[in-house]
């Protein structure tokens, strides 16, 4: 195991742990995972019992990773020593950057500036490191290019930050709980993660692909390959769920080192006092009998990798919470799976603009289940997504589009028998009869009769785990972190939080919803973490030569 170079400074975190503390499965792998010459006196990590002393801890470790989608697969892959270089025989179709690259040439990407490597790059995400390495893996692409990687990966052991990444189901993330029918918005070679081609892999298990794009049960079984061809399993936990993330405080004059929890009214009196130290994180993993067991972890930097599929966005209206009103595709899918709307002559209500409305709506249409379909923008909006797509290649979406222009609702008409657009309306309220009152811009209301209604406009990341449910650390902190109007507020360069020190957040949650883009995000923490490793090693030399 490439961690020799963490043991003798991890060693002494170890305590000696009383037989009445929980040992949970999640960490049974302690001993392998730090190196057997950490001997018997630690069988796996000890899990706290929520209501047990701070003081019982447990190893330190490096970097906790919460969330084990794309975005946590990537970092992990980085943390674990892989690093690209240029490759002997690539040329860079921008000019000016293959020449900052050639400087470097003998330099990982991660060893060099990237600052200074993003200078003057445009591309479809707002944070530049994002754009950087997209266009280092994907060379053109917003181009309509196919052009191979510039990159070439190594793997150098001794680079290996030892870190967990912690996930409520198995690697990948969301993806595994993705409606199966629908394909991809994003190619399928965008959706892959450094070393190892998509394509590749799908050849390898005899299937072929019929076109570009694929669907998100391929992809899921693509990330979950990935940790384990990549030989990422160590450093993966799943069934655990976060409860806590919190900062821990240490007295300046205490000698014994020890961290705790420190009130906030204590924190505001005794600030001058106190310096911020590690992070504790809580949560319970999920046993196969069911059962939870809780454990807490102590980390120097934590990294959010959640994504922003967790908390479906609610219209906040009367009646929503009525048994007929749908918040996920997953949730439509398995209705009409079960046949519950087939053949009912009362519509589906379908709510929002964006793709994965028009998911539902394709859902429904495919199922003979008329359409209701209500949303707050003109037709001609220009930042609907449909106007970004290719027509060639999205003919599915462009379907749906044509129908929400061409076959709107009128009041000298009736309900189209199979689909009907509502464009610049808005739901005021649903009842339990199954009605559902709708308000035009005007302000003209219209009653109608559903079979079903499925409100589609957005997610939220569930951060419940952080203060103030993580709110503080957007742009504007007194609304809920989204990807789109809020996201976390970070260094550009490194990720790392702007209001919050050793905290990283990467992917959805800094607007990279794209996984070609939110890989940028893994760069940007591996290249941050390692320089301060790098310095740290420096000052303890220097202390000892000194």
């Amino acid at each position: 195991m490439p961690v020799w170079c963490c043991r003798c400074s991890l060693a002494g975190h170890f305590r000696n742990y009383s037989d009445t503390e929980t040992e949970g499965e999640i960490f049974n792998s302690l001993v392998q995972y730090f190196g057997d010459n950490l001997g018997q006196k630690v069988k796996a990590m000890p899990l706290v019992e929520e209501t047990s002393l701070l003081e019982d801890s447990s190893v330190t470790l490096p970097v906790v990773v919460i969330g084990n989608g794309p975005s946590g697969i990537c970092l992990s892959y980085m943390l674990s020593g892989y690093r690209p270089y240029l490759s002997s025989e690539a040329i860079h179709p921008n000019a000016i950057l293959h020449s900052k690259l050639e400087e470097g040439r003998h330099l990982s990407i991660v060893d060099q500036d990237l600052e200074y490597l993003s200078e003057g790059l445009e591309g479809r995400s707002s944070n530049p490191v994002a754009v950087l390495f997209d266009t280092l893996l994907h060379p053109d692409a917003d181009f309509g290019y196919d052009y191979p990687s510039v990159l070439h990966w190594k793997l150098e052991q001794h680079h290996y930050i030892p870190h967990l990444v912690l996930g409520k189901g198995p690697p990948g993330g969301a993806w595994h709980n993705m409606e199966g029918s629908m394909l991809t918005i994003s190619f399928g070679n965008w959706m892959e993660l450094p070393g190892l081609k998509f394509k590749d892999w799908v050849s390898s298990k005899r299937r072929n692909l019929k076109g570009d794009r694929v669907m998100p049960e391929e992809i899921a079984r693509y990330y979950k390959h990935y940790v384990k061809v990549m030989g990422l399993q160590k450093n993966f936990r799943e069934n655990t769920y976060i409860t806590s993330v919190s900062r821990l405080y240490r007295d300046q004059g205490d000698g014994d080192g020890q961290d705790r929890n420190i009130s906030t009214q204590h924190l505001q009196i005794e600030k001058s006092k106190l310096i911020k130290r590690n992070w504790e994180v809580r949560g319970y993993q999920r046993v196969a009998d069911g059962s939870h067991v809780p454990f807490c972890l102590f980390a120097e930097n934590v990294a959010l990798a959640t994504g922003t599929l967790d908390s479906p966005a609610h219209l906040e209206i009367e009646g929503e919470d009525l048994p007929f009103v749908f918040h996920s595709m997953p949730e439509f899918g398995a209705a009409i799976g079960k046949g519950k709307l087939r053949g009912k002559a009362d519509p589906v209500l379908i709510v929002g603009s964006g793709l994965t409305a028009a998911d539902a709506v394709l859902c429904a249409y495919n199922n003979n289940i008329p359409v209701i379909h209500v949303f707050r923008r003109r037709v001609t909006d220009p930042s609907l997504i449909f106007k970004q797509l290719p027509k060639k290649l999205y003919p599915e979406y462009h379907k749906v589009y044509h129908m929400m222009c061409t076959q709107s609702y009128s009041v000298d008409s009736t309900l189209l028998s199979d689909y009907t657009s509502f464009p610049e309306h808005h739901v005021l309220s649903f009842k339990s009869d199954m009605k559902c009152i709708l308000q035009s811009i005007s302000g003209l209301k219209k009653i109608f009769k559903l079979s079903a209604a499925v409100v589609l406009i957005g997610s939220h990341p569930n951060l419940s785990f952080l203060k103030e449910r993580g709110c503080y650390l957007g742009y504007n902190s007194s609304q809920p972190i989204t990807c789109k109007t809020n996201p976390v507020e970070i260094d550009a360069y490194t990720y790392e939080c702007v209001k919050e020190a050793n905290l990283f957040a990467l992917g959805p949650l800094v607007g990279d919803n794209f996984v070609r883009f939110l890989k940028g995000g893994a760069l940007g923490v591996t290249r941050c973490l390692a320089t301060r490793q790098k310095k740290k090693h420096l000052w303890k030399e220097e202390e000892e030569t000194g």
